[in-house]
């Protein structure tokens, strides 16, 4: 087991909470936390404190950084005058070099893949959009080029055949507060190996993990429905797969669908992005070789609800021929 150190922990979203409480809840001492700056949201623009600025303020860490520039001089004295052993970086920016080789036992680095497997922004998403039946979390120490650092430990996770993103997230964030603990206690107990990332790299094809953007949300109705069905769940509760039914005397519709059922076939009787509508429940897509059965969705300014909620709402259903 491992001595106590001190660490500054560096994380905004709800998925590094769990680890910056799995450090505060162990023998080790959180000197500070580095998050992004606090950033108007919603109608009233009233400022929003990142997640780990949330728990931070409940649980009495500090202090709390909040650097708009992680280059700016005064920034990096002040997380010198920290005097942290190391640095725990989960869900954050990028670090520069003066940054990340601060500590004396340097930064490490949480991300939500097999490493070198899904590095990038996106790592939970793209693994279900792809199909994976397991993934995993990956304590690395950080290097120049992101996600590329020598690996620590690794723990794997089975992703499940009705995973979504959300459900996966919250798996990733638990395995991942464990294993953090863990990895910290191995370099301050000095009692750790690393693996080089190039050497497993020689072994497969890599698949990239880049963020997902609004316009990379379209369905695309010419792909076989497991591909549809995977890539919904992947962007599952957010940032949600968009379509847009369409006929020809109606104005078209936007909608978010967040759960579906893939319908396979040998072959399909009707042109991908047909919409069969059989009320009072059942909104049906084709695809190549198959079908996409619509379970929960939503319309452009409207509530989430299932499919029979939906349609008992939308009027002239039977004039909606199309997706696109």
């Amino acid at each position: 087991m491992g001595k106590s150190i001190r660490i500054v922990f560096m994380g905004t979203p709800e998925f590094a909470v769990g680890s910056l409480k799995a450090l505060n809840e162990s023998s080790n001492t959180i000197a500070g936390v580095v998050t992004a700056p606090d950033k108007p949201a919603g109608r009233g623009k009233k400022l929003q404190f990142s997640a780990v600025k949330e728990y931070s303020l409940e649980n009495n860490i500090s202090p709390i950084l909040q650097p708009a520039n992680l280059k700016d001089k005064e920034f990096q004295k002040e997380l010198a005058a920290l005097n942290a052993d190391l640095f725990v970086v989960v869900a954050f920016r990028m670090l520069p070099e003066a940054v990340f080789t601060m500590p004396p036992l340097g930064t490490i680095n949480l991300h939500a893949s097999l490493l070198p497997q899904y590095r990038g922004a996106a790592p939970i998403n793209w693994a279900i959009i792809n199909g994976e039946t397991k993934t995993g979390v990956t304590s690395f120490f950080i290097e120049k080029e992101i996600d590329t650092g020598h690996i620590i430990m690794q723990d794997e996770v089975t992703v499940e055949p009705d995973d979504n993103a959300g459900s996966l997230h919250d798996k990733l964030m638990l395995a991942g507060s464990r294993l953090i603990v863990e990895t910290v206690s191995a370099i301050s107990g000095g009692f750790f190996e690393v693996t080089r990332q190039k050497t497993l790299a020689c072994e497969t094809e890599l698949k990239p993990a880049p963020k997902i953007y609004k316009e990379n949300c379209r369905v695309n109705w010419n792909k076989p429905p497991i591909e549809v069905h995977n890539f919904i769940r992947g962007l599952s509760p957010y940032p949600a797969a968009i379509t847009e039914l369409s006929g020809t005397s109606v104005p078209a519709v936007q909608l978010k669908i967040f759960e579906s059922e893939p319908i396979p076939l040998s072959s399909c009787p009707h042109k991908p992005g047909t919409v069969i509508i059989e009320p009072p429940a059942t909104l049906t897509i084709a695809c190549k070789e198959g079908y996409i059965n619509v379970l929960s969705l939503q319309q452009a300014g409207k509530a989430r609800m299932d499919t029979g909620s939906f349609l008992r709402g939308f009027k002239n259903h039977h004039l909606y021929t199309l997706v696109s």
